[in-house]
C-alpha cells in the first residue's frame, strides 16, 4: 500500500462547496488528518461556509461572481490554485463539500492510477447518509451503487490523474450539470480508461426532504443529458454514442402518453392500455435489473424503478430548458435544488454510518 503524508507533493486536494455549512466542516476536517495541500473553492456562499473554510485553514478561492457559477468552472479554478501552492502534483482529488472522504481512500486511489498506467480516473464506493431517513436519501444510496470495474465516467468525487486531466482540456466550464461524464468521454476518446475501485471512498449528505427538490434535481438531469448529447452524442456514431440513448429513452417515454391520447378515440380506448402495458414493461425491467445486477432488495428496487419511471417528465422538460437556452442563446442558470430552509437540513454529522 502506498503511504502518503501531508508534505507529499504527488496529490492535490480540491474542495467545490456552496452554501454548504457544517457539512463543509465535516468534510475539511477528514481531509485535514491526511493532507495540507487542500483548496476550497466557494461559489457565492451566503451562509458560514466562508468562514469554516478559513477556521480550518484551508486554501480558499472566491469565484467571481460576475460570471455563472458552475461546479465545473469552481474545480478548474480550484486546480489551478493547486498548481501554483504545489507545482509538482501528479494527482488530483477532487470533492464535493457535502462528502466526507473515507480514511485509506487516497492511498489506495494513488496505488491504483501508479499502476495503471492507462487510467486516467478512479473513483471508489460512495454510500449516503441516513439512506433509511426517507425515500430519497434511500434512492441517492442506490444511484450512487455502481459496479466496480471499468466505467464509463466518475462523479464529483475521484482522483485524477493532471497528465491525463491537462491533455483533455480541463472541465467545460460552460456546463451547469454533467460536466463530470463530459470529461470522461473526452478522455476515453483520448484513449484514456476511468475506473471504479470496489472501496469505500466518501459518504454523501442529500439533504433532500421534499419531492419539489427531488423533481428539480431530475430536471437538472435531463438538461444535463440533453447538454452533453449535444456535444458528443450522434445517432450515427458506433465509437462514442454519450448520451445518446439516454436523451432518446427519455423523449420516447415522456411522448408515449401524448401519442397514446391522440390515439385514444380512433383505437377506442386500446392505445391507452397499450401505454399502460408499455410502462409496466419499462417498470418490471429497471426492478429485475436492480435485484438482479445490483442485488437491491425488492423494496428498493420497486422504488428505483418508480422512480425512474416517473424522471422520465422532468428530465424530458430540463431538456426542453437546454433546448430553448440554447434556441434563444440565453445564459445558462445554474438548478439547484437544494436550499437553506430549516426543513432541508439533516444532521451535519457524516460519521453516520
Amino acid at each position: 500500500m502506498t503511504t502518503l503524508h501531508t508534505s507529499d507533493t504527488r496529490l492535490g486536494i480540491v474542495v467545490i462547496g456552496r452554501n454548504e455549512g457544517e457539512r463543509l466542516r465535516t468534510c475539511l476536517r477528514a481531509l485535514a488528518r491526511d493532507f495540507a495541500h487542500i483548496v476550497y473553492v466557494d461559489s457565492g456562499s451566503t451562509d458560514d461556509s466562508l468562514a469554516i473554510a478559513y477556521e480550518l485553514g484551508a486554501e480558499t478561492v472566491l469565484l467571481d461572481n460576475s460570471i455563472g457559477f458552475t461546479a465545473a468552472r469552481a474545480r478548474n479554478a480550484g486546480y489551478r490554485r493547486l498548481l501554483e501552492i504545489s507545482p509538482k502534483i501528479e494527482f488530483v482529488q477532487f470533492v464535493d463539500g457535502d462528502c466526507e472522504i473515507a480514511e485509506g481512500w487516497f492511498e489506495s486511489a494513488v496505488e491504483f492510477l501508479q499502476s495503471h498506467d492507462d487510467v486516467a480516473a478512479v473513483s471508489g464506493r460512495q454510500h449516503e447518509c441516513e439512506p433509511q431517513r426517507n425515500w430519497y436519501h434511500r434512492l441517492a444510496e442506490m444511484e450512487w451503487h455502481s459496479l466496480p470495474g471499468v466505467a464509463k465516467s466518475c462523479g464529483g468525487n475521484a482522483c485524477m490523474r493532471t497528465l491525463a486531466f491537462e491533455r483533455v482540456g480541463r472541465f467545460r466550464e460552460s456546463m451547469i450539470a454533467g460536466e463530470e461524464p463530459e470529461l470522461c468521454a473526452r478522455l476515453r476518446k483520448a484513449g484514456w480508461r476511468v475506473w471504479r475501485l470496489d472501496q469505500d471512498m466518501a459518504w454523501h449528505d442529500i439533504r433532500m426532504n421534499r419531492f419539489s427538490q427531488w423533481w428539480r434535481r431530475a430536471l437538472r438531469a435531463g438538461y444535463a443529458y440533453m447538454e452533453g448529447f449535444a456535444i458528443h452524442g450522434s445517432l450515427r456514431s458506433l465509437q462514442e454514442v454519450h448520451r445518446t440513448k439516454k436523451v432518446c429513452s427519455i423523449w420516447f417515454w415522456a411522448l408515449l402518453p401524448v401519442v397514446a391520447a391522440v390515439l385514444a378515440w380512433p383505437t377506442r380506448g386500446y392505445s391507452l392500455v397499450v401505454l399502460f402495458a408499455l410502462y409496466l414493461l419499462l417498470y418490471t425491467k429497471i426492478f429485475r435489473y436492480r435485484l438482479t445486477v445490483h442485488q437491491d432488495t425488492a423494496p428498493n428496487a420497486r422504488l428505483y424503478a418508480v422512480a425512474c419511471v416517473v424522471a422520465k417528465w422532468p428530465e424530458a422538460i430540463g431538456s426542453l430548458t437546454y433546448l430553448w437556452r440554447r434556441l434563444t442563446r440565453s445564459s445558462a442558470q445554474i438548478i439547484e435544488y437544494r436550499s437553506k430552509s430549516s426543513r432541508d437540513i439533516v444532521s451535519p454529522d457524516l460519521s453516520t454510518r
